[in-house]
């Protein structure tokens, strides 16, 4: 049997190249399964019900690799999983060298299909890390420059100092403090924080 699966991040992107696509290849409509939701993990709905449905030598036909998923690591779990536990094969439209049906004209199979899957789950992988170094390098240098990163703080209250010295004089509580100046706990104590450090230096 054969079967198509497409998805799409969300309710409002359109399935209808993967859909063509697909059709195009001849899969039956009914046995197309189509999730529309994020690619971060494999809880989805219509996916386990594809996983179910699947059987040895059975074909799952997508249109590019990312439809089935965004994280590689777990792709290589679920590819392993549809091909070494329970028998079927893999066709990736967009790559034809993600195939593995085993053909006897040429190299093209199942351990083809398994290098080029390593090689683009450790492409992916070091495209994330060179972000995430891209991210950190651009943060510290934003700091050093003296760019506020985040939500911008809201005002203080103007009786905010006068408030915060009765409190650390020990004349009045936080809980007065904050209920006076109308702050949760974690925003007052950053602020006298903050207070603590400026009289220091003053």
């Amino acid at each position: 049997m054969v079967y198509g699966y497409i998805r799409v991040s969300s309710i409002n992107q359109n399935i209808d190249r993967q859909y063509e696509d697909l059709l195009n290849y001849g899969i039956n409509k009914n046995n197309l399964f189509i999730d529309r939701i994020s690619g971060k993990d494999f809880q989805r709905d219509n996916y386990q019900r594809l996983i179910k449905k699947l059987k040895k030598n059975d074909l799952l036909v997508i249109k590019s690799i990312d439809r089935l998923g965004r994280n590689y690591e777990m792709i290589i779990e679920e590819w392993t999983k549809i091909t070494k536990i329970i028998g079927a094969d893999i066709l990736v439209l967009d790559m034809p060298l993600l195939d593995t049906r085993q053909k006897q004209a040429n190299l093209i199979g199942k351990f083809i299909s398994d290098i080029v899957l390593q090689v683009l789950s450790f492409v992916a992988q070091n495209e994330r890390e060179l972000i995430k170094q891209r991210q950190a390098e651009g943060i510290a240098l934003a700091k050093l420059k003296g760019v506020h990163l985040g939500r911008p703080s809201l005002p203080l209250p103007i009786n905010f100092k006068d408030i915060a010295i009765l409190y650390i004089n020990k004349k009045i509580t936080n809980t007065t403090a904050r209920e006076r100046l109308v702050m949760t706990k974690g925003t007052f104590f950053r602020n006298i924080k903050i207070l603590k450090e400026k009289i220091l230096f003053i």
